[in-house]
């Protein structure tokens, strides 16, 4: 969020920089990154620093290096991101994008339950849920259509929850959780790979006579405040190509 303190290491800072010119398209495929000394310069930092931020970007598949030439920028789609990255994204900065994401088709509807959706929610088949979809989409294309499935009474509690727009004032999970007083403890996270049938297809705006033959990720995330309510359940289903990348510390 502007105005947080940025308390990454130096590196992941150099690295996050040259990460948002690439996903935004300023710096495209077949373009050269400062060399180490430059970086080291540029960013006042000492060198060992400046080729750990490189060595970021190459472990991300951002970048190779060129004995004799540099470091060049690659092309390739970025990956998704599940329910969760998106939620931890959009508490740590107020946006669910990824960097040179942008989101559009915004749809919002209240709608009966299907079968999968009411036993994700803990509902009776059948009962009003508030559905709300965009696609997520970079300079590649998609990155992933995304629906979200709340219990209708946090429609009622919120009604811009079911107006097909996009949401103001914060996530739908910022938004309920300020009107109910009860933050998140908790999610569920599945990921799995699933052949695109004609409704996924249609989904990805591909056409569903001919659909691409490699499976896609589709990934789900259950969302429980710490009353033990499910507030939202999301499917996030990748576009062709896409994979789905996390990262962690780990402890020597």
């Amino acid at each position: 969020m502007a105005g947080q303190a940025d308390n990454r290491a130096p590196y992941a800072k150099i690295a996050a920089h040259y990460t948002e010119l690439i996903a935004s398209g300023q710096l495209q495929p077949g373009a050269l990154l400062p060399s180490i000394k430059n970086l080291a310069e540029e960013w006042k930092v000492s060198t060992a620093t400046a080729e750990k931020a490189l060595r970021k970007l190459r472990n991300e598949g951002l970048v190779r290096g060129i004995h004799g030439i540099g470091t060049e920028v690659l092309d390739r789609p970025a990956s998704m991101s599940s329910g969760s990255q998106r939620q931890d994204r959009g508490r740590r900065t107020g946006s669910s994008w990824g960097q040179g994401e942008r989101s559009d088709s915004h749809e919002a509807a209240v709608v009966s339950a299907p079968a999968e959706v009411a036993q994700a929610l803990d509902v009776e088949p059948g009962s009003d849920v508030v559905r709300r979809s965009r696609v997520y989409r970079d300079r590649h294309g998609i990155v992933a259509h995304s629906t979200s499935w709340i219990p209708a009474r946090y429609g009622r509690l919120i009604p811009q929850l079911a107006v097909g727009e996009r949401l103001t004032g914060g996530t739908s999970l910022q938004l309920i959780t300020q009107a109910t007083g009860h933050p998140i403890s908790h999610r569920i996270d599945t990921a799995s790979a699933h052949f695109l049938t004609p409704e996924y297809a249609r989904l990805l705006e591909l056409d569903p006579d001919s659909p691409p033959a490699e499976p896609v990720v589709v990934m789900t995330a259950k969302f429980v405040d710490t009353e033990g309510n499910i507030v939202e359940y999301g499917v996030d289903l990748g576009g062709p190509g896409r994979t789905w990348r996390t990262e962690s510390e780990v402890s020597p």
